[in-house]
């Protein structure tokens, strides 16, 4: 049985489609961390996956400071599109991830967006630390990402600042992902897992291309080439995620 702060008033009422539609997302986003360790693409308790109810202004994301090992479906956080908490729901007893507002934002500006990821993962880090985009270079960034990962503004974590950051520098860009500078990789995607396959490929071509670049020069791909390779990729291997490869 989850334990809620009796002093918090009780959730309000959702239907039971979009009960069993939290539910889902709930046990989503929960176990999508565990990929996040897997590929190593966080330390300690940082980085989160948040996921947006389908059908709900709502989305879950993690709790502040949880151990990874710690996670699951009723310690997850259900927010509105404000990032406020929603009280009386299982997991509302803790704080919610230091990023939820920059979530919040993605959400409110970015309709298509289901799935929102933030990691820590080293050779994508090290790109944003020098205010860098990673260019295009290889052909599986062309397939997922349509041409270069763009660097967006620094800002300070603790309010939508950096949500601002990603939806500006997102908006009109066919890349998934962004390298906010001096912090890291946050990537978007139709689901929570989408988003998260999109932070594996981000650090994939992060460490693939930095190693090429100390070899010698890149070779650039013709805009050409890469418009016909990220429109096969999109449109012949399936229109989500889940279904690419």
């Amino acid at each position: 049985m989850t334990v809620t702060d009796p002093a918090q008033p009780p959730a309000a009422p959702f239907s039971p489609e979009i009960e069993a539609a939290i539910a889902a997302v709930r046990a989503d986003v929960a176990a999508l961390h565990a990929e996040l360790v897997r590929y190593n693409l966080i330390v300690w308790t940082g980085g989160n996956v948040s996921g947006r109810v389908p059908g709900a202004d709502l989305f879950v994301i993690k709790p502040s400071g949880v151990s990874y090992d710690d996670l699951a479906a009723e310690n997850m956080i259900l927010c509105d599109l404000d990032g406020n908490v929603i009280p009386g729901t299982p997991g509302s007893e803790r704080s919610p991830s230091s990023d939820t507002a920059a979530h919040a934002y993605v959400y409110r500006n970015m309709a298509g967006v289901g799935g929102v990821v933030h990691t820590h993962s080293t050779f994508a880090v090290a790109w944003a630390a020098r205010g860098e985009e990673i260019p295009c270079v290889i052909t599986a960034m062309a397939d997922e990402f349509g041409g270069p990962i763009p660097i967006g503004p620094f800002a300070i974590i603790g309010d939508d600042s950096i949500g601002r950051g990603i939806v500006e520098t997102l908006t009109g860009h066919r890349s998934r992902a962004v390298l906010m500078q001096n912090h890291g990789p946050f990537t978007i995607g139709t689901s929570a897992k989408d988003a998260v396959k999109a932070a594996v490929m981000v650090e994939d071509v992060a460490r693939t291309v930095h190693y090429a670049r100390e070899a010698g020069p890149l070779i650039p791909i013709p805009q050409s080439a890469i418009d016909s390779l990220y429109d096969r990729y999109q449109n012949v291997y399936g229109q989500s995620g889940d279904e690419r490869r």
